[in-house]
């Protein structure tokens, strides 16, 4: 598949996971793009349940930018999907579980964080979906 820009990525791992949620039952919508907080709001068939996700789609297997400040590590989940343009492979987490296995990095003066793929590729996260709506 053709290189896509980062939007157009962003955009493929959003719909896939509301297509996701789609197949569990949950009425899922994306939130407005490029606006800060969650990326999708959902919610069950009956109403008496609403999550938000935060999503991030990679086109490979690579660390996670969480960006300067751990404080828009945000919402009830972040669902990490990589490989969108093969065969997508999702990661399930909570955010106090991003912010325990974020790494610090400083360079010239700026701070960053990142997840890095061991610390988010692994059996506990992989395809979890059955995590959503349990916390």
């Amino acid at each position: 598949m053709e290189e896509k820009n980062l939007q157009v990525t962003s955009n493929v791992g959003l719909y896939y996971v509301c297509y996701k949620l789609s197949l569990q039952g949950w009425n899922a919508m994306p939130t407005a793009r490029n606006a800060k907080g969650v990326d999708i709001i959902a919610y069950n068939s009956d109403c008496s349940k609403m999550i938000s996700i935060q999503v991030k789609t990679l086109s490979k297997r690579n660390a996670v930018p969480l960006g300067r400040d751990l404080g828009k590590v945000m919402g009830n989940y972040w669902i990490i999907v990589n490989e969108i343009d093969k065969e997508p492979k999702t990661f399930v987490l909570i955010p106090e579980e991003v912010k325990k296995l974020a790494e610090k990095r400083e360079k010239e003066g700026q701070v960053s964080y990142w997840l890095q793929v061991k610390s988010y590729s692994n059996e506990e996260y992989f395809e979890k979906w059955d995590r959503i709506g349990e916390i």
